[in-house]
């Protein structure tokens, strides 16, 4: 099984200066080829035993300051980046052969932002957060599901739900950013973009 990728290039003087805007641009163009949630993500963590776990979750805002996602705070992603706030965020954009991979460290956003965002996920998420120990061990699907109809039962749809006090946001500040672009021969471009002073450096690296 083996692609065969024959795509436009990407040369360093096409870059943009930061690499928040550059991202800015390829996720437009993800967006614009139609791709199943562009911002889906995979997410690496370390626990503090130094074993490695990922997932995919999806990213909520991004700017300047960083990628921002929401969890459980109790979830396992959550404890690891307690222990070892050090991460990783590879988004996988396989049909417009590019990839982008983030390296940083993660830490928890303010709960004023938290709080913001969680107004606007639909009432059933909204009600998710709080049925859901994430990562936590339960018996069956049954006790799930009861718990979620009690949370349904006391917040009916239009009731404003608090935002779970264990569930809130991350951010997370680059170190470095990689840009990825399938080319021909297996000879793919790879820019990356590294935190140098209070800018960012620019680095070809090897296919």
């Amino acid at each position: 099984m083996r692609a065969h990728y024959r795509s436009a290039g990407l040369l360093e003087r096409d870059l943009a200066d930061e690499p928040a805007e550059q991202f800015s641009h390829w996720f437009h163009d993800a967006e614009a080829a139609g791709l199943h949630e562009p911002n889906a993500m995979v997410l690496s963590t370390v626990d503090a035993e130094g074993r490695p776990s990922s997932r995919t979750v999806l990213l909520k805002a991004y700017d300047a300051a960083g990628f921002v996602f929401y969890t459980n705070y109790g979830s396992r992603k959550g404890r690891d980046i307690a222990a070892n706030p050090r991460v990783s965020l590879l988004f996988p954009w396989h049909g417009i052969a590019r990839q982008v991979i983030v390296a940083g460290r993660a830490a928890r956003i303010g709960r004023a932002e938290t709080a913001a965002y969680f107004r606007t996920r639909p009432h059933g998420s909204q009600l998710g957060a709080w049925a859901s120990e994430q990562s936590s061990t339960v018996a069956s699907r049954e006790e799930l599901d009861a718990l979620y109809a009690e949370l349904a039962a006391r917040y009916p749809e239009g009731e404003d739900v608090p935002a779970p006090p264990q569930w809130g946001g991350f951010r997370v500040v680059p170190e470095t950013v990689e840009f990825w672009q399938g080319r021909e021969n297996r000879l793919h471009d790879r820019l990356r973009y590294r935190r140098e002073g209070g800018g960012w450096a620019v680095e070809r690296l090897c296919p």
